[in-house]
């Protein structure tokens, strides 16, 4: 399969999303847009586009940021999805398939920089490709904004900061709050990144210090988000087949 990775910032990066692809051979392409790299023409021959993260919201301007366009990548999401793509938002990217999809984005209860746990609903216990997660798991987290909801979006896990973490919108497409990719690697990109945030962290209920940030383990979650895009990846080849 072919997967495609648009990537706002180097510090955003794609962590256990690409460790996966990579471990499965699957064809990697990427639109590194901080390096002005474009975005796909088409996506006839890209199964899956997973937008990432950035300190940018989808309300961020050209002349705010001239190297992020929030209507063209929002074009993107709506040509995979409506191409019968699986479409996988992080963070800003889950914040831009809600816009997309005309559910505008919000600002969360609170601030989480971290790793902390999120709780799964009644319907995301029973979602197939969740079932795995347990009642709760412990996750990443680095964000001030959540994604917007459509009338079709199922919530399929919160956490006490911050009402939607896993928004699935259609049965391909789905948002992630949350960081399930972090990685030690990723992390210490983030937190060199982050220095105002994590100096105020005594202020936040839900912002770690960078030695906390270091200590923890992410390789469980990194495991059940491996599962998640197996799963994901079977469902889509079924697709495929109708």
């Amino acid at each position: 399969m072919h997967i495609h990775f648009i990537i706002h910032e180097d510090f955003e990066a794609p962590g256990a999303y690409e460790q996966w692809a990579m471990n499965h051979h699957h064809k990697i392409s990427y639109s590194r847009v901080y390096l002005n790299e474009a975005l796909p023409k088409s996506i006839d021959n890209i199964d899956f586009v997973i937008i990432m993260g950035g300190p940018q919201s989808p309300a961020t301007t050209k002349q705010e940021c001239n190297h992020f366009d929030s209507q063209a990548e929002q074009a993107v999401i709506l040509a995979a999805i409506s191409a019968g793509k699986v479409v996988i938002g992080v963070c800003l990217g889950s914040q831009l398939i809600g816009e997309a999809l005309g559910a505008n984005y919000a600002h969360s209860p609170e601030k989480e920089i971290g790793k902390f746990p999120i709780t799964l609903t009644e319907i995301g216990k029973n979602h197939p490709l969740f079932k795995d997660f347990g009642d709760t798991l412990e996750v990443g987290h680095w964000h001030n904004d959540m994604p917007g909801l459509t009338q079709e979006a199922q919530i399929i896990a919160y956490s006490e900061g911050c009402p939607r973490q896993i928004i699935a919108y259609d049965k391909l497409v789905y948002g992630f709050q949350c960081h399930m990719e972090l990685t030690s690697e990723v992390v210490e990109l983030l937190i060199a990144h982050s220095t105002n945030d994590l100096n105020q962290a005594d202020k936040y209920r839900f912002v770690d210090t960078p030695d906390i940030l270091r200590s923890h383990d992410y390789t469980q979650m990194n495991q059940k988000l491996f599962t998640f895009l197996d799963k994901l990846s079977q469902h889509y080849l079924l697709e495929l087949e109708k």
